[in-house]
């Protein structure tokens, strides 16, 4: 994120679980995120975000929903209306399939896009996904780890990838496109102890998932240690999630947990999150309507980014 404090969207309408969606998003599409995803390229967000799910079981529908636009059709689907911004997937759940698909999926993307893309990998939640497609769930951290290690292989420069694991092995089979970037960064979500280990020693990023504030101090030095202590000194970005935003008074009930205000004061705020150690941070902004968002978006990155530098 060129050393800068950066901020970025998870992309609303394409994942609806209830613990987060807004009611205009049932009714939300294709037209909706185009505009969503141009507001932030010329808003200042440094990534949209996508995030990855097959098939929710119908015991987690009620919470989950079941709404989840795959992550690597909807992020090339706002590529092409976009010119800036960076294609996040956060996160792609990369052992329910071969590296090598992923790494033909996510390659074109890039490609497409002109070397846009931050894979973002998560281990998964769901058993009955795994289990629908055939993938060891008890053994999923496992898989993600050596899935990682193929990942760098197929998504390098070599048109010939060489990967030689206990899992998956391959030599000698082309993939072209190759990506755009020299480097596809590789990010890693998680906030469990395996997870900040993961991220530390095999990961370009990390990406919590749900650390409130106060716990965020103590993982980044954790996440640090065991840098240091796998004798890694490329640097990591560290991100967090914000608490949901509301860009000036909302007139409305946005939820205790909220920040809401000034520009200058939601700045003053986020700006302890840079002051821990973070490089870029999630934002969401509670709203009515797909116009509300983006005039909170606009908003945004109008009247509070300035101030968070």
């Amino acid at each position: 994120m060129n050393g800068s404090f950066a901020y970025g969207i998870q992309l609303p309408v394409q994942s609806q679980s209830t613990l987060y969606t807004e009611g205009w998003e049932a009714g939300a599409g294709p037209d909706d995120l185009l505009e969503i995803a141009r507001t932030a390229d010329r808003s200042g967000f440094a990534y949209l975000a996508g995030c990855d799910h097959v098939a929710i079981p119908r015991r987690l529908a009620s919470a989950m929903s079941t709404v989840w636009y795959d992550p690597v059709a909807t992020l090339s689907f706002l590529a092409a209306v976009t010119e800036r911004v960076r294609l996040l997937s956060h996160v792609a759940v990369v052992g329910l399939r071969h590296p090598l698909v992923t790494a033909k999926q996510y390659a074109t993307l890039d490609h497409l896009s002109g070397g846009r893309l931050i894979l973002g990998v998560g281990a998964g939640h769901v058993r009955e996904e795994f289990e629908a497609l055939g993938v060891d769930f008890e053994r999923r951290g496992f898989v993600l780890d050596e899935c990682l290690d193929a990942l760098r292989a197929a998504l390098g420069s070599d048109e010939f990838p060489v990967h030689h694991g206990k899992l998956y092995d391959f030599e000698g089979l082309g993939q072209r496109p190759r990506p755009a970037q020299p480097r596809v960064p590789l990010w890693v979500g998680g906030s469990s102890p395996a997870a900040v280990r993961r991220a530390a020693v095999r990961g370009d990023g990390w990406l919590p998932q749900g650390d409130p504030r106060d716990r965020l101090p103590e993982q980044i030095a954790k996440l640090r240690r065991l840098r240091e202590g796998a004798g890694i000194s490329a640097p990591i970005t560290v991100g967090a999630i914000t608490e949901p935003l509301y860009v000036g008074e909302p007139g409305w009930d946005v939820g205790r947990r909220t920040l809401a205000g000034h520009p200058e004061a939601l700045a003053e705020s986020l700006r302890a999150y840079r002051a821990m150690g973070v490089d870029q941070i999630q934002v969401r902004f509670r709203s009515r309507s797909r116009s509300e968002l983006t005039d909170q978006m606009a908003a945004f990155g109008a009247e509070v980014a300035p101030h968070l530098t």
